[in-house]
């Protein structure tokens, strides 16, 4: 065995002294964004997933879920937001580890389906990890009134997906090319 473990809490009860090293790994990844106290909406029930060792947090993300219409009909939908892995050590398969632990997390937490985005050169490493992209599709975050489009310009990201139950993978057609209303709200704009 490794002895590199997967802690899964509501991101409001991860301890403080590991919550400050995730803090420090996203102040890394982007600057004066990220703080140790808690970041998202509590209304999409942010569960942390923390790749450790020991007490050594060496990747970390945040699932977060809510329910959402697509095509006339409703599915609870989950999708990771604010994946990091220590820079240090890129390269040894942490990332794809906690992505994929992620994943069977959102399939046990009772998701429909996963839907996130993610930068274009991203895409082979969710693939790795068992996502799959979602050619055409965009994710419309934001709200009703202030919507903010995976497909805006600057930003170049993939809509990944895993279609969980027998329910979203009989409409699973339904997605491609499509836009998908996320809308999380004005904390989480997309995740």
């Amino acid at each position: 065995m490794d002895g590199l473990r997967v802690l899964a809490r509501p991101e409001a009860e991860v301890p403080r002294r590991l919550k400050l090293q995730v803090a420090e790994l996203q102040n890394h990844a982007w600057p004066g964004e990220i703080s140790a106290e808690p970041v998202h909406d509590p209304a999409l029930r942010p569960l942390s997933l923390l790749l450790l060792d020991g007490d050594r947090v060496l990747a970390a993300l945040d699932v977060l879920s809510k329910p959402i219409v697509h095509a006339g009909r409703t599915y609870a939908a989950s999708g990771l937001s604010t994946v990091v892995v220590d820079p240090a050590l890129r390269g040894r398969g942490h990332g794809r580890r906690l992505v994929a632990a992620a994943r069977a997390a959102v399939a046990d937490g009772g998701a429909d389906l996963g839907l996130f985005t993610c930068d274009r050169g991203l895409r082979g490493f969710y693939e790795n990890a068992g996502w799959e992209p979602l050619p055409g599709a965009v994710l419309v975050g934001g709200t009703v009134e202030q919507p903010f489009p995976s497909d805006q310009e600057g930003f170049d990201k993939v809509v990944m997906a895993a279609f969980l139950t027998a329910h979203a993978r009989r409409h699973r057609s339904d997605f491609p090319g499509s836009r998908i209303a996320l809308h999380p709200g004005t904390v989480d704009r997309l995740w």
